[in-house]
């Protein structure tokens, strides 16, 4: 079958290690139901493990992808849940010590078909296309549980978005609008500030700005960079919820007095469980909130995409359709 697969690793040149080609048919273990693969959409992700971040030589050759929708083997249009579970763990998938990404232990989206547990499939409303669906159970779905499940926010409070421009952060925005909570966003470029306030921030910043008011949380995917600003941006009890450090885990300046004395909460947050995605996709399917699509790539120009991700030059999500 067509496929777009790491065959080796590299630090510097990542994408060097991309092949579009072709790989074995998958064998569908009982229990597990084969989706034929209609759209998928590129993650930091995918470009982490052509370095080899999550991956080990001896896996290789790998699938990458993480997101798919497409068809079960009944017909039924659905979306695929990328949190691949023990089969004996029970509750919050993201708690599970063994619970792995498709693409990481098992193989991945960018291809004809992917082979994943029966329960890892959702049914995707006729109102969602199927390049929309398969933004959702990566970016949209981490940006999901950031907002509804570890923040703590309510409608009218105010939160900010570090970073606006990549999938996740431009699904905060859109969601948080949606919401109904005051959305302030940050970005260097000036482009991509215009960008976010098009898409439902009631105000954007360049980087570090200081804001006319301190929010009730701050939404951070950056990390080193914007860590110090994130903390002195919050009003006291307030709550910073990470979910990625794309510019470095080790901030400068980690800021633990004014964590401590303004009684401030650090929540980590990774991705979503199921029962989260079958919620966002109900979310959108009654508030009208649909993806920010970037481009639209066929899967056979997948490098063009990969190329995209890694230079940052994206507002939104590159999708692969087949």
């Amino acid at each position: 079958m067509f496929a777009v697969y790491a065959e080796s690793f590299s630090t510097d040149d990542p994408l060097s290690g991309l092949v579009v080609g072709e790989r074995p048919d998958p064998e569908v273990p009982d229990g597990w139901t084969a989706v034929t693969v209609k759209a998928s959409s590129l993650n930091h992700h995918d470009v982490w493990s052509l370095r080899g971040v999550g991956l080990r030589s001896e896996q290789l050759p790998m699938i990458l992808g993480c997101d798919a929708a497409g068809y079960d083997e009944d017909g039924n249009e659905v979306v695929v849940h990328a949190v691949i579970s023990d089969p004996s763990w029970t509750g919050d998938e993201t708690h599970d010590p063994k619970r792995s990404l498709l693409s990481e232990r098992y193989q991945g989206t960018f291809a004809d078909t992917v082979v994943v547990p029966r329960r890892n499939v959702v049914p995707k409303p006729a109102g969602l296309s199927f390049a929309e669906a398969a933004c959702l159970p990566t970016a949209w779905l981490t940006a999901y549980r950031m907002l509804f499940t570890q923040s703590g926010l309510k409608p009218g409070d105010s939160m900010l978005v570090q970073g606006a421009g990549g999938g996740v952060s431009t699904a905060l925005i859109m969601l948080g609008r949606a919401a109904g909570f005051r959305v302030f966003a940050t970005s260097r470029d000036e482009a991509k500030r215009a960008r976010a306030l098009e898409i439902g921030a009631h105000e954007v910043f360049e980087s570090g700005a200081r804001l006319p008011a301190r929010v009730d949380a701050v939404m951070e995917t950056v990390g080193a960079a914007t860590w110090s600003h994130s903390v002195k941006s919050l009003k006291p009890g307030g709550t910073i919820v990470i979910a990625g450090a794309t510019s470095g885990n080790n901030p400068s300046q980690a800021e633990l007095t004014r964590i401590f004395f303004l009684q401030l909460r650090v929540q980590g947050s990774t991705m979503g469980t199921r029962t989260e995605l079958a919620q966002l996709v109900e979310f959108l399917n009654v508030t009208g909130t649909r993806p920010l699509i970037d481009r639209v790539i066929p899967m056979s120009d997948a490098a063009e995409g990969f190329a995209a991700v890694a230079s940052g030059d994206v507002f939104g999500k590159i999708v692969l359709t087949r």
